[in-house]
């Protein structure tokens, strides 16, 4: 079956970076990346890849939809380290902190009232899974005993203050005086 995909474009240094965000992970047009990393990603870079770091969609690119040889967010920073250049420094970071940012933005706030799943975790490292749904987390039913059997309060021990005569006495003792 072949899909049809929209893209996100991103430029950096006048160069344009292709982008996709599918099954909850960012994909990038390897063609493009190599650009901006100074190495050609033809077929013997992606032969270097894991097979579900890589994939062949049909993209929409200027205007037209084109079989687009894209990798994954891992695939990429392999790619990178495989044909590693200092420079690419910044290229890993924009990626990083930019790219792959923005389009979790764009996916998060998408699907904000559709249920998501989670973890809720507290002290003694007691864990359960939540489903958050219309802002609000919801825990299974069957999860409630072992909450409720985790809840155990904390207990401070009350101090008793010092006299002004004990904290001279033990000031004096921590810097060696009067021994």
């Amino acid at each position: 079956m072949d899909n049809h995909y929209s893209s996100t474009l991103f430029t950096r240094h006048n160069r344009p970076l292709h982008t996709l965000w599918l099954e909850s992970q960012a994909w990038f047009c390897a063609l493009e990346l190599g650009r901006m990393a100074g190495h050609f990603f033809g077929e013997p870079s992606i032969r270097k890849l894991d097979p579900d770091q890589h994939r062949s969609v049909q993209l929409l690119r200027y205007g037209r939809y084109s079989d687009t040889v894209m990798v994954s967010e891992s695939g990429a920073y392999t790619l990178l380290a495989h044909h590693h250049i200092p420079e690419n420094r910044d290229l890993r970071h924009w990626l990083t902190h930019e790219v792959v940012a923005v389009l979790r933005d764009r996916q998060d706030s998408a699907l904000e009232d559709l249920p998501r799943l989670g973890r809720m975790c507290w002290p003694g490292g007691h864990t359960a899974s939540l489903l958050y749904w219309q802002s609000e987390p919801w825990v299974r039913m069957r999860d409630m005993p072992m909450m409720m059997a985790a809840e155990v309060p904390v207990v401070v021990p009350e101090r008793r203050k010092l006299s002004w005569k004990e904290c001279a006495q033990r000031a004096f003792r921590l810097h060696g005086v009067g021994d």
